[in-house]
């Protein structure tokens, strides 16, 4: 393979509106706020993907080296098992991207002071513990809470604080809707990996409690997520006609996901869902901006 298309693949496009997403909707309430500050939203747009990048390589890496990622494996390949990189020259993309992370959170540390310093230096290390060290969050079923707090909460929070150094809780729940999207899209690959996962022991929550377990926390995140809208609504009664349309939207677009996931038959089915269910992450992180503009 040509060494762009090696690293296109190793980033793992496909995951990349979990970190883009949050971005967007903290800055849409920061713009509401009448508090838009372009440079940090773009800079915290570029920090959330270097890290989202970090964690698909450190997880190529790791995964790899612990033997969870087979030939046999049903997802798209894997960069290090199959080959293509090398360990060394994927720890050197590792540093690099973390390296790049941190450059740019030097700007939003300047602004934003120590609560921007913690959440870029835990960040940093929960997107590496994700897979790495002696307890890694995804073998021991910690991976949901986490991808929900750190593409949710934390990202939403933080992108809005760095740009109007404030933060109220209507902002904080608002990271409810990409947290648990981001989440839907970590469900759709352990349900299909569930089989090889169990086979490696890497306790996932759809190998601790089984397919049924993963396809109804694959359906509540979509339904709830699609309610979020409505806390904004009744918080801000001016904006109610347009997230009603936008919840609308989320439940319609819910609907086909869910019923695929509920009725596949061959794990690679779920393929696919990888993709849709974050173009509905990012589609649905526009369209809440949006209504709020």
């Amino acid at each position: 393979m040509n060494p762009v298309n090696v690293w296109f693949l190793a980033s793992r496009p496909k995951t990349l509106p979990a970190a883009i997403a949050p971005v967007i909707i903290g800055t849409a309430l920061a713009y509401a706020q009448h508090q838009l500050h372009l440079l940090a939203a773009l800079i915290c747009l570029f920090c959330a993907v270097m890290i989202q990048i970090t964690a698909n390589l450190a997880n190529d890496y790791f995964d790899g080296k612990k033997g969870a990622d087979t030939p046999a494996r049903l997802g798209p390949q894997r960069v290090t098992q199959a080959g293509l990189v090398s360990h060394r020259h994927m720890k050197m993309a590792i540093a690099l991207t973390i390296g790049l992370t941190l450059i740019g959170g030097l700007y939003l540390v300047s602004r934003g002071g120590w609560p921007i310093l913690i959440i870029g230096l835990l960040s940093i290390l929960f997107s590496l513990l994700y897979t790495a060290g002696p307890f890694p969050l995804a073998y021991l079923g910690l991976g949901d809470i986490f991808v929900f707090i750190f593409f949710g909460l934390v990202a939403v929070s933080g992108t809005f604080y760095v740009q109007t150094l404030s933060l109220n809780p209507i902002v904080v729940m608002m990271g409810i809707l990409p947290g648990l999207l981001s989440v839907a899209i970590l469900t759709v690959n352990n349900l299909r990996d569930i089989d090889q996962d169990r086979l490696h022991h890497k306790q996932t929550l759809a190998v601790r409690f089984g397919r049924t377990f993963a396809q109804v926390e694959y359906g509540s995140a979509l339904l709830v997520a699609a309610l979020v809208p409505f806390i904004y609504g009744w918080a801000h009664p001016e904006h109610q006609f347009m997230m009603g349309l936008c919840a609308l939207q989320g439940v319609l677009i819910s609907r086909f996901l869910i019923k695929t996931v509920f009725t596949y038959s061959d794990p690679r089915q779920l393929n696919p869902m990888l993709g849709r269910t974050g173009a509905l992450l990012f589609l649905y992180s526009v369209t809440f901006s949006i209504a709020i503009f």
